[in-house]
């Protein structure tokens, strides 16, 4: 069947796959994307872990932590120039404090309005993007970073065994470098037991399908050649199993216990949250 160019770009962008191949794999699959998408990852032609999303819009992603509450909100505007000027980024910090206030992630009439009266001035349209709201106890660390002027952002959360341990330097060190690792790395998922069996079960079918195009294996061979390969890939994709940014031989885990031990406590990276401007999920 007859494939669209956008189609085709749709898949490059998405995949890294070259176009011809992405063309090739949108008409074996009758213009199913992800059947198309899947036989490229089957080809070795996509990566296992790329994820969906180019930042198409300017802006900025905005925070508020304090009070027992953090929240993150992204907010979007047409140009590069709107997104630096005072009263967008007012706007932004004040949309943020808000989604702190009101509990939630809910994106409410309230910041609705916040929003349309930004417009009204700088006379640009808008967009409130993604919203987070966490509740922080007094056991519980949360720390921000900012990349490239907020068009990126995260918030980590850390629990510890108690609010002194919280409150120890080393820890609050520990969190800003989580902070920004999420930020180089930006991990699809916490950990292993958070990833989605539906996601697991077809990564297993296209490393089964790579194995067996080696040639002719016997099952064993096949299933540990299959189990290498996704525990690399969940390795890469896993927020605690990934090689620590400023350590690469180290595990993020494995940074984390070593911190706990040093300060006579507990820690544990409990969640995470990555924004980034117009990107989708």
């Amino acid at each position: 069947m007859a494939v669209s160019p956008q189609d085709v770009k749709k898949l490059r962008d998405k995949t890294g796959a070259g176009m011809l191949d992405c063309k090739n794999a949108l008409v074996k699959a009758d213009g199913d994307f992800a059947a198309a998408e899947k036989i490229l990852k089957e080809q070795g032609l996509a990566s296992a872990d790329k994820r969906v999303g180019r930042a198409t819009n300017n802006g900025s992603v905005f925070v508020s932590i304090g009070d027992g509450k953090a929240a993150m909100a992204e907010l979007t505007c047409e140009t590069d120039f709107v997104a630096k000027n005072d009263v967008f980024r007012s706007a932004g910090e004040k949309i943020a404090a808000a989604v702190a206030e009101q509990g939630s992630a809910d994106k409410t009439e309230a910041l609705e309005t916040m929003v349309k009266e930004a417009i009204a001035v700088l006379k640009e349209n808008m967009l409130l993007g993604k919203t987070v709201f966490w509740t922080v106890a007094d056991n519980e660390v949360v720390v921000d970073y900012s990349h490239n002027g907020g068009q990126i952002g995260v918030m980590v959360k850390l629990s510890c065994d108690t609010a002194d341990t919280a409150a120890k330097d080393e820890v609050k060190s520990l969190a800003f470098d989580l902070a920004l690792h999420a930020a180089a790395y930006n991990p699809a998922y916490l950990n292993r037991e958070a990833v989605d069996p539906a996601y697991l079960k077809e990564q297993e079918e296209i490393f089964t399908t790579q194995a067996n195009n080696l040639g002719d294996k016997p099952e064993k061979v096949i299933k540990g050649i299959v189990q290498g390969k996704l525990n690399k890939h969940l390795a890469q994709i896993c927020f605690v199993d990934q090689g620590f940014v400023k350590e690469d031989k180290k595990a993020v885990k494995q940074v984390v216990s070593e911190t706990a031990k040093a300060v006579g406590g507990t820690i544990e990276l409990s969640d995470y949250a990555y924004i980034a401007v117009g990107q989708e999920d």
